[in-house]
């Protein structure tokens, strides 16, 4: 019956011209596989391993696929189902992988904004640090410009005569102060003659020197004068106590001495004998300027008073302070009982500009009188502290 059936449905198939591509035909050799369709790897495997039954009745037939069993169906409905889950699968690692760029794209805007913010800050600390430095350089070239202005005002009230005596400025060491702007200015005049002259000033002055404020002995002392003489003397003939140049040179020096008068005071710190701490001791009360073997005791410190070797320091004592009483009462100024010398036509003035900010500077200069009306000073200094 089977095979008649079979015939039977074949010679139909053929009548018609074509083959039903859902109904495959059951004859032997030839496989049941439906053409236009098309499945996954599992449901290629399940129709492979398909068998022809015994067709009853048409019994088992499914709805709507004529000629496969219920058997075949549920194998396709599996590879279905296996398909549906391998595009659930990669959709859900496609979701994966986009989070991960999305984390790794958030972890980079992040250390880009931490890197920009960095370089920000630095240049922000850089343009301040320049700001403030070229706060600072505007501000001490300002008080540099005003300290000079000080010593030529300076100089204009010393050389100018006054009708009241208490308006006239005196180089006393009096400290004048007044406010220019937003500069606070004070500025003091002293006599030249107030300090020892190493060119010119006497043996018994630098002796006394030497000794009471620098420390040295008698004998040292001496000695130190002899080579303070022979370096402002010309020849080669040493006191008994100086240096030559062979003393020099047997001191391991590579210099001699200058056989010259002293240009500046700095090169008293070249004199054999003279230490950094000696010289620091003395240089404040010697000068090149004054011109005088003597001092002016009207205007002299302390320690130059002292140098005198006919005083103690209780004469010294008193002396200053009735000095400093005249002075503020605007009256003569007392005798020094160990004598001395008058004034010396050159001023030591030191003016100090203290800016709102807290610049502060202060300029060095020793102005002489010439005596030419062309040329009336002249800066024998010009130096700042």
């Amino acid at each position: 019956m089977f095979k008649r059936m079979s015939q039977r449905q074949g010679s139909e198939g053929r009548a018609q011209g074509s083959e039903s591509p859902r109904l495959a035909p059951f004859s032997k050799g030839v496989s049941a596989k439906p053409t236009g369709v098309c499945f996954s790897r599992e449901g290629a495997k399940a129709r492979r391993k398909m068998r022809p039954l015994p067709f009853k009745g048409g019994a088992g037939v499914g709805k709507g696929f004529p000629g496969l069993l219920p058997a075949t169906l549920r194998s396709r409905l599996k590879a279905a189902r296996n398909d549906a889950a391998l595009l659930r699968g990669f959709a859900a690692s496609r979701e994966k992988d986009a989070f991960r760029q999305r984390g790794i794209a958030l972890i980079i805007v992040l250390w880009t904004t931490v890197l920009l913010t960095v370089i920000a800050a630095g240049f922000a600390f850089s343009m301040r640090n320049e700001a403030l430095a070229t706060q600072n350089a505007v501000s001490a070239a300002a008080a540099r410009w005003i300290a000079n202005g000080a010593v030529e005002r300076t100089v204009y009230e010393l050389a100018t005569p006054r009708l009241a005596l208490e308006d006239a400025w005196q180089p006393d060491g009096r400290t004048h102060t007044w406010q220019e702007g937003e500069a606070r200015i004070e500025v003091k005049a002293v006599d030249e003659g107030a300090y020892i002259d190493l060119n010119t000033g006497s043996d018994m002055l630098l002796k006394g020197l030497f000794v009471r404020t620098g420390g040295l002995d008698e004998i040292a002392a001496t000695n130190l004068v002899d080579s303070v003489v022979n370096w402002r003397t010309e020849g080669d003939v040493k006191r008994i106590g100086g240096a030559k140049e062979a003393d020099y040179r047997k001191a391991g020096l590579p210099y001699g001495p200058a056989n010259a008068p002293f240009e500046a005071v700095e090169e008293f710190g070249m004199v054999l004998g003279v230490t950094p701490e000696l010289y620091g001791r003395l240089s404040p009360f010697l000068t090149v300027n004054s011109r005088q073997s003597s001092v002016n005791p009207r205007t002299a410190p302390r320690e130059v008073l002292l140098a005198f070797l006919n005083v103690t320091e209780e004469m010294v004592d008193e002396y200053l302070a009735r000095r400093q009483e005249a002075l503020a009462n605007r009256q003569p100024l007392p005798p020094f009982p160990g004598g001395g010398g008058g004034r010396a036509p050159a001023w030591r003035i030191e003016a100090t500009v203290t800016m709102e900010d807290g610049t502060q500077f202060t300029r060095k200069a020793v102005i002489r009188r010439t005596g030419n009306p062309k040329r009336p000073f002249v800066a024998l200094l010009w130096g700042e502290a």
